[in-house]
């Protein structure tokens, strides 16, 4: 099992410190004996420690920079939501195909931003000029915000924000199982909670330091006995060899578990596995060993938002995985909606 992600090391800009949140935590690394250094901007850390780059990555992966969210501008979360809604920057797992992985770029430590009020000020503005309209926010663009929320409590406290909006809805998505703290929070069932899950297979070989498919889905039923409206993102979806028999499994398991009144709003997203470039290169000098297939000779190339091509899967090979794993939720969760395939 999977344990709450402890840093290794935390960083702190010192603007950070001049709000209650920064303090607090501060506060409780302190008592955890982390050792903390100060840092006048993320920019500027340098010499993390490890002798080579591979173990440099890894520290930097277990690395907390607490600051300062500057840019209030949300970016567009399309077609999962209307904005992105910025509470953290990176992750802690380890999954080789994260598309983390390049937009990260040499700074893959996580970033927790304690300036909260700012940001839901910035949240309010945006669902005020498209009221009367229902304005959705995507918590987990940029990191798995659920990871290191029980340390922080930031999630915590947009749930219970958006609880109270009369016109905003949150979303977020996650690999860890971490979710006790969450399950009283006042969230009026404004927050879609979703889970992100895989076949044995994917998770096993790709998905090191998250969750396992059994603990997310015992997660997803605590979730939503707490009343959550729930949601499953597959994704990615990786075709290897019995990747069918792997992803019925899969669905098997979770109908094997979920609570008939979990289902009636109940949201499926399906994404398939795709790769760039930039991001085959990163992923090989991260994870030198992976058995991840990245031979762009076997897929078709399509063009990426900002203009940067990817490599997704053939036509007729989207086709199959559409067909198979619709027809895998419309037969054990018929009522349930698929929100998209991409």
């Amino acid at each position: 099992m999977v344990k709450p992600f402890i840093p290794q090391l935390v960083y702190v800009e010192p603007k950070a410190l001049e709000y209650p949140l920064g303090e607090k935590l501060i506060h409780k690394f302190r008592k955890m004996d982390i050792e903390i250094r100060e840092t006048t901007s993320h920019n500027q850390i340098r010499n993390l420690p490890g002798e080579n780059h591979f173990q440099k990555y890894r520290i930097a992966k277990s690395t907390l920079v607490i600051g300062i969210r500057k840019t209030l501008t949300f970016d567009t979360s399309k077609p999962s939501a209307e904005y992105a809604i910025p509470l953290a920057t990176g992750c802690m797992g380890h999954c080789h195909y994260c598309y983390l992985q390049t937009t990260m770029g040499s700074k893959p430590y996580i970033r927790t931003y304690v300036n909260v009020d700012e940001i839901f000020a910035s949240a309010e503005r945006y669902m005020e000029e498209r009221a009367p309209e229902i304005t959705r926010f995507e918590a987990s663009c940029t990191s798995d915000i659920v990871g290191i929320d029980h340390l922080t409590h930031h999630l915590k406290k947009a749930i219970e924000f958006f609880g109270e909006s009369e016109h905003g809805k949150l979303r977020f998505v996650t690999k860890f199982a971490h979710v006790d703290h969450l399950l009283d929070a006042k969230h009026n069932g404004k927050t879609r909670f979703r889970f992100s899950i895989n076949d044995e297979y994917i998770i096993k070989f790709f998905e090191p330091g998250t969750s396992r498919l059994h603990e997310r889905i015992d997660a997803a039923v605590k979730v939503a006995e707490a009343g959550f409206p729930l949601g499953f993102i597959v994704a990615p979806i990786y075709l290897h060899e019995g990747w069918k028999e792997g992803y019925k499994e899969m669905f098997e398991k979770l109908d094997g578990v979920l609570p008939s009144f979990a289902r009636n709003d109940l949201t499926f997203e399906m994404i398939q596995h795709r790769f760039t470039k930039p991001a085959k290169r990163v992923i090989q000098e991260n994870y030198p060993m992976t058995k991840l297939e990245l031979d762009e000779s076997k897929r078709k190339w399509k063009w990426g938002k900002y203009g940067i091509g990817k490599y997704v899967y053939h036509d007729q090979e989207q086709e199959d995985i559409k067909d198979t794993l619709g027809n895998y939720i419309h037969h054990y969760f018929p009522e349930a909606k698929i929100e998209y395939f991409t």
